[in-house]
């Protein structure tokens, strides 16, 4: 039996993964958690074999757990299971360890596949990650461990990206960076600009799933 532990901070999800691995021959459910920490505390509990694990948690984020999982239980292996699929995101789960990254779009066979692969050691991505991979290095790239998250941004930027990810807000970041508070506006600006993201918190989302502020 592969043992499963289940890590989403959404019940509806939750429950419906749930109700998956429920059906699928071989694979015990063994606990399921709605954030990071959760998380780490089930994992000593019941020493799953495999974690299922959304990026995106309240608390300790997703890419922090799996890091702190695979360093403290090196036996259980982590597959990320998410709605992202950025090159960002991606490389960010594999320096923490993940051994699969499946888009949370993924069916029951794809869910089947993943476990049964990982359960023998393997490391499975689905195809469009898969293809981001095999791109990152036919394109010459040193590798995932080096690649720097959001290249298009400036240092300024990337200083202002990491304090947003660690909640503070723009009156403690502009004291922290000796700036004056519309200074760091206009960055903040600029930082939601380049990453494309329509609100602060999606690009906190962003950055938190990349790894960013999370050191």
């Amino acid at each position: 039996m592969t043992r499963v532990l289940v890590a989403d901070d959404h019940a509806l999800f939750r429950a419906g993964m749930l109700a998956v691995l429920a059906d699928l021959p071989g694979v015990e459910v063994v606990g399921e958690a709605d954030s990071g920490e959760a998380a780490l505390e089930q994992v000593a509990l019941s020493r799953p074999d495999v974690v299922l694990m959304d990026l995106r948690m309240p608390g300790m984020g997703g890419l922090a757990a799996t890091a702190r999982i695979t360093e403290r239980h090196p036996e259980t292996r982590v597959v990320v299971l998410t709605m992202s699929e950025d090159s960002d995101s991606v490389f960010a789960a594999l320096r923490a360890g993940a051994r699969g990254y499946l888009l949370k779009e993924s069916d029951a066979d794809d869910v089947r596949r993943t476990l049964e692969a990982v359960s023998r050691g393997e490391a499975v991505f689905g195809a469009r990650v898969a293809e981001q991979v095999v791109g990152f290095f036919a394109g010459g790239a040193v590798g995932p461990a080096t690649a720097q998250p959001f290249p298009e941004l400036t240092a300024r930027e990337r200083e202002v990206l990491e304090l947003m990810a660690q909640g503070l807000d723009n009156a403690s970041i502009a004291r922290r960076l000796f700036l004056s508070e519309k200074t760091v506006r206009n960055r903040v600006s600029d930082v939601l600009a380049k990453l494309r993201a329509r609100t602060r918190a999606e690009a906190v989302a962003r950055a938190r799933d990349a790894g960013v502020g999370q050191g």
